[in-house]
């Protein structure tokens, strides 16, 4: 359901920034080998102090284009993603070491202390020599939410209190002992997710500014690294406030038209470094990422390999297919110039690998062996990679995974928890999904941003589809015009999402957007939006999964656009009746004959223990029958309809304008949010038998 607020003003543009706009395949086919992106010692970021409104909100600054420089280049015919003028890498390191490489978790206690207004930076919080001994102390990965608020997971706390509500800026400092065998490595800090965004300093040099809660990041540390030192990394996190004022009766939301989301949504933002973080020390000539695409027998890989070093590299890569493959390692040649990147093309024959299903998620683990002088010659770096072998297909109005037709009996669901927030720990990553299969799903969508990469490997290992979605939440078209000819980060988020999920056999869906604005004149905008994120991910994605995305209205203009046209539908909740689901589905398949059709949202709500009439709102019975309602007249359409994705797992969390009377927790979810105690429509939806297929 879209709604208008008043966008703030835009800030002005840094001067002389050059576009960071993604180019795909217009710098042409090299040699192999394409130059490292040219990168300021600086990043561009924020400049000045942040503005303030009439003593209201602090709003954060923004250069011109978003700050991480995001885009693509052709690379000897492969196209790669580039950040922060490094390719993107890979960021299994906060479960994976390999044994080429050294690595100091950031998983500690980090010195704290909230800076609402924005005086740190003049104040010098960046320099080694600011005295923090006065700070608090914070954990990393936490949030910030939960560092002093009471009662947050509870429906009868007071709304608007707390740190959950400490917006603007907070400061993060810590120091580390740079080993001095790093005078000969190439070092990045790798963040997991900062939210909303961070920049980042090195004894008080600035490395750069990411934007966007919920990617992650990774900072060259090339020119502040004093190997042999002890060296102090500050941070500067940001969040805008959601209101002026949260407990006045009719708030004012704050909105800034640079930022995605760009205004108050409705589940919960939470703040600060709220995953993992790590410094990582690699070799100059490194494997930054391994790309690989299963399917049909073979294993097309690609290694992309980065030269840090002022020498030409030639030596030789190994792929071994892994164990269980029935496939030889492979070797090639690789030659890569100083200061350059290029790509390592392998393709293998696996006779005997498995095939990738949810009732058979058979994995299998890559590795990739840089040596220098000959084929087994010493070894310079490795990288491991996990993949599955599966084929996907659209057609006949059917998703296909290995020649079967696919029905998803799916959930939302959003990564939180009352204990931790947005930072949770493994063992509730397990809880809170061991519901998933409890429930007979095989599905999830993960609305509406990128999860931990542990919910990724942990499809992949149970056999559970995925749709992953980025952060691009009601976009009005001022803004959707806004990042498609100017600032890119919806671009950045939608090639970064391909990018770093590209190797789960589990995603199978890439989700553009949800319930973003369409209006009469502004459909051109939209489309030309949406024909830009969609170029993105296929243009980075070497197993070409189909797009899709949720929403507002089954009447969307750019349905020709997607490959599996998705939307959500409220019938019989905020308008219509249940039993217009049936003939709504019918007339979207009649203009679309050979796309499938996903319900990517469907739900009602009901306050737990509220037993009543099945025609009373809010009371579990009705709340039941209305999923009965919505399923039955997908399952009788499966032929073109791909499946049903209930609207929502478990009561979560917002700061939207409306749930304050529950502390700001939707209800609509089949769990409770603290307790996670099932209402009757957990059982409902359990016994929910899909009518065909996988």
């Amino acid at each position: 359901m879209t709604d208008r607020t008043h966008p703030s003003e835009q800030a002005p543009a840094a001067p002389g920034r050059p576009s960071r706009r993604a180019v795909v395949a217009a710098l042409g086919a090299t040699a192999g080998f394409v130059a490292l992106p040219a990168w300021p010692d600086k990043a561009w970021a924020a400049d000045g102090a942040a503005t303030t409104a009439s003593d209201g909100p602090v709003l954060d600054t923004h250069p011109d284009t978003e700050p991480s420089g995001t885009h693509v280049r052709d690379v000897g015919g492969t196209n790669v993603v580039f950040q922060y003028g490094a390719v993107l890498p890979a960021f299994d390191g906060w479960r994976t070491h390999e044994p080429t490489r050294e690595y100091l978790s950031l998983d500690k206690w980090w010195r704290f202390q909230f800076d609402p207004h924005g005086r740190g930076l003049g104040e010098g919080w960046q320099s080694p020599r600011h005295d923090d001994s006065a700070w608090d102390v914070l954990d990393v990965p936490a949030a910030w939410d939960l560092l002093n608020t009471p009662g947050f997971a509870t429906e009868t706390a007071t709304f608007g209190t707390g740190t959950a509500f400490a917006d603007g800026y907070a400061w993060y400092r810590t120091t580390v002992d740079v080993p001095a065998s790093w005078r000969a490595r190439h070092v990045r800090l790798a963040f997991l997710a900062a939210g909303y965004s961070a920049e980042v300093w090195l004894d008080g040099i600035h490395l750069g500014k990411h934007e966007g809660a919920n990617s992650p990041f990774a900072l060259p540390a090339a020119g502040a690294l004093r190997p042999g030192r002890r060296q102090t990394i500050a941070v500067r996190v940001f969040r805008r406030a959601s209101y002026a004022d949260y407990t006045d009766p009719t708030p004012l939301p704050v909105t800034d038209d640079h930022e995605i989301p760009y205004k108050p949504v409705d589940y919960w933002p939470y703040a600060g470094l709220t995953r993992s973080a790590w410094i990582e020390a690699v070799p100059q000539v490194t494997i930054a990422k391994l790309l690989t695409a299963g399917m049909r027998g073979k294993l097309e890989a690609r290694a992309l390999v980065e030269n840090h070093g002022a020498t030409d590299f030639h030596g030789y890569l190994t792929l071994d297919p892994g164990r269980g493959s029935g496939g030889r390692p492979a070797v090639v040649e690789a030659r890569i110039a100083a200061g350059s990147v290029g790509v390592v093309p392998v393709s293998v024959a696996v006779p005997r690998a498995p095939r990738w299903a949810p009732g058979s998620p058979h994995t299998l683990t890559a590795r990739a062996t840089l040596s220098a002088a000959k084929p087994g010659g010493p070894r310079v770096d490795t990288l491991s990679a996990v993949y599955g072998m599966r084929d996907l297909s659209v057609a006949d109005a059917q998703l296909r995974l290995n020649g079967r037709p696919l029905f998803l009996k799916g959930l939302n669901w959003h990564e939180e928890t009352a204990a931790h927030g947005r930072a949770m720990t493994p063992a509730e990553y397990d809880r809170e999904l061991g519901h998933i299969t409890a429930l007979g799903a095989n599905f999830i969508r993960n609305c509406v941003y990128n999860r931990h990469p542990y919910v990724y490997d942990w499809a992949d290992e149970h056999g559970v589809l995925v749709m992953d979605d980025i952060d691009t939440m009601w976009l009005n078209t001022a803004q959707e015009k806004l990042q498609t000819e100017h600032y890119g980060l919806a671009r950045a988020l939608a090639l970064t999402m391909a990018w770093n999920q590209h190797n789960h056999p589990s995603v199978i869906l890439w989700g553009l957007q949800n319930e973003s604005e369409i209006d009469t004149e502004g459909a051109p905008v939209y489309r030309a939006w949406l024909a830009d994120l969609k170029a993105a991910v296929k243009a980075v994605d070497l197993t070409a999964r189909p797009v899709t995305w949720a929403s507002n209205t089954s009447n969307d203009p750019a349905f020709d656009i997607a490959d599996v046209i998705g939307f959500n539908e409220y019938f019989g909740y905020f308008y219509g009746k249940d039993a217009d689901l049936g003939p709504t589905l019918d007339a979207v398949h009649a203009k679309y004959p050979d796309k499938p059709i996903l319900i990517t949202e469907n739900g009602t709500w009901s306050e737990a223990g509220n037993h009543g009439s099945n025609s009373t709102q809010g009371t579990e019975e009705w709340q039941a029958d209305s999923f009965t309602a919505h399923w039955t007249q997908v399952a009788e359409r499966s032929e073109f309809v791909a499946g049903f994705t209930y609207w929502v797992l478990k009561d979560y969390k917002q700061r939207a304008g409306y749930n304050q009377d529950h502390n700001g927790i939707s209800v609509m979810g089949l769990l409770t949010f603290a307790e996670e105690r099932p209402k009757l429509v957990y059982d409902t939806f359990r016994k929910a038998d899909s009518p065909r297929g996988i």
